[in-house]
């Protein structure tokens, strides 16, 4: 059985108060044991960081990355170990753990390489005999707070960036998957020199708070709810310090008359029902007109019924428990609430009569697009499929909510394709393919209450986690 421990100055280090965790897909399995710290804790941890960060900036880039490398090869090593663990502490289909684990070891191997890329760039210069370029500089000290989720692909693409640009981090990862992030920790750690990665284990309202406000913090990067976003926004605005915020998703499908009925339906499932609808990529609303609407409808509807759920761990489960009870409760009453309203179900409607967190999964017909399951994120496995006469009032209805972050539309034209690019109000734009998901050499946020503007992943992470020097140099021989 794991015991989490914090994770502070290269050893482990002891946390102020123990939990059990149980396995959301059986209610009487305990998974582990996880611990609780103090702002004493966390502070220990800021000052390991800064005792480390200068050395580690000196190391230089290509040493960083060759680290980086390593600890690829190391994870590598752990998948299967990870995916396991992941999948019984909160309820993510084994094949995706596994899958979400060797994610991890490629961004790894991916931000290794950014050691040895371009850094910054030469300018001409006014003053024969000046040589001016720009380089980068680390921030320094990052805090890093991570949702339960993807307890491993969030943490590994928000630290390697800024481990590799020379930054040290302190990870805070969310309580309901401290497990999987301090088996990830323990495994990489050890690798790099002491102080450099951090792992302190406790509640947000605490560790988290104490994170956010710590002096020495100079930049902050968080994935979670809009509301906690929102309030660390306005203390690294009132503290001066970098921030980077990905929230919330409602994420729209669009699937236009000339669509594959095929391809539309099989990608809607895939993104609204795939780890139990809790992704912030998941889809949640499916905007269909009225050509093809109950085709796809009725289609859809069938086979999200077919789905089978159970054990995480058994091979053939394509849903898996929600992650907790009061997730559960969440999911169950947007269904409860829908129904009062008179949406009619295609598929599911409640919870499921087992020993887990389980949901039944859901879909709804002809949804009023300014309905709750229509304009709330639900973060469960439901979505409201709506009626629209064509492209444009489907624009219209992806557009009409806060949220901003990842749309999918479904059409053989390229001209229909090209007008939905340039109409939706969303981080990004898919074409026949799914919302879930984003490959990790390419940049990821959202626009709206998404996001706060910034970028993960990609070569877009630099932006980020370093900031420009201008050095001009004039040779006076």
């Amino acid at each position: 059985m794991i015991e989490a421990k914090n994770w502070v100055a290269g050893s482990q280090s002891p946390v102020t108060a123990r939990a059990e965790v149980y396995n959301p897909a059986h209610y009487d399995e305990i998974v582990g044991i996880t611990g609780y710290s103090s702002s004493e804790d966390l502070e220990q941890a800021v000052q390991a960081a800064c005792n480390a960060q200068v050395a580690w900036k000196r190391l230089g880039f290509l040493a960083r990355g060759n680290l980086l490398f390593r600890a690829a090869g190391i994870l590598e090593e752990h998948v299967d170990e990870l995916g396991q663990l992941a999948a019984k502490e909160m309820g993510k289909p084994i094949a995706e753990a596994r899958g979400e684990a060797q994610r991890a070891v490629a961004i790894l191997r991916y931000y290794g390489g950014e050691g040895a890329r371009t850094m910054g760039d030469v300018i001409p210069a006014a003053n024969p005999g000046t040589l001016q370029y720009t380089t980068r500089e680390p921030l320094g000290v990052v805090g890093i707070i991570t949702p339960w989720n993807f307890p491993l692909a969030i943490p590994v693409w928000k630290m390697a960036p800024a481990l590799v640009f020379g930054n040290t981090v302190v990870l805070k990862p969310a309580e309901l998957s401290a497990l999987t992030a301090y088996q990830m920790v323990s495994l990489i750690a050890p690798l790099f020199p002491p102080g450099v990665i951090n792992l302190v284990l406790g509640r947000g309202n605490e560790v988290g708070e104490s994170l956010i406000r710590h002096p020495q913090v100079r930049g902050l990067s968080f994935t979670g709810s809009a509301g906690v976003g929102q309030h660390i926004a306005e203390v690294a605005v009132a503290r001066g310090v970098k921030y980077q915020l990905e929230m919330g998703g409602k994420n729209p499908v669009i699937v236009a008359n000339d669509a594959s009925l095929e391809l539309a339906v099989d990608a809607t499932v895939s993104g609204a029902m795939r780890s139990a609808g809790q992704k912030c990529t998941a889809t949640s609303r499916v905007i269909v007109a009225d050509g093809i609407y109950r085709a796809f409808a009725t289609a859809l509807g069938e086979r999200v019924a077919s789905l089978k759920w159970g054990d995480p761990l058994d091979p053939g489960t394509y849903l898996g428990p929600v992650v907790s009870a009061a997730q559960k409760e969440k999911v169950v009453g947007f269904i409860e609430g829908a129904k009062r309203e008179g949406h009619r179900l295609l598929a599911g409607g409640g919870s499921i009569e087992a020993p887990g967190h389980f949901v039944m999964p859901t879909v709804f017909d002809e949804v009023d697009p300014q309905s709750a399951i229509a304009q709330d994120e639900i973060f469960g496995p439901v979505v409201a499929v709506v009626p629209v006469a064509g492209i444009e009032e489907a624009l219209h209805v992806a557009n009409g909510v806060r949220y901003g972050l990842s749309a999918s539309v479904f059409t053989g034209s390229l001209k229909t394709a090209l007008a939905c690019v340039e109409g939706l109000e969303a981080g990004m734009v898919r074409v026949n393919e799914e919302t879930a998901g984003v490959e990790y050499q390419a940049p990821f946020g959202g626009m709206k209450a998404s996001s706060s503007h910034s970028r993960e992943q990609g070569r877009a992470a630099l932006e980020f986690y370093t900031e420009t020097k201008t050095v001009a140099i004039r040779s006076i021989g």
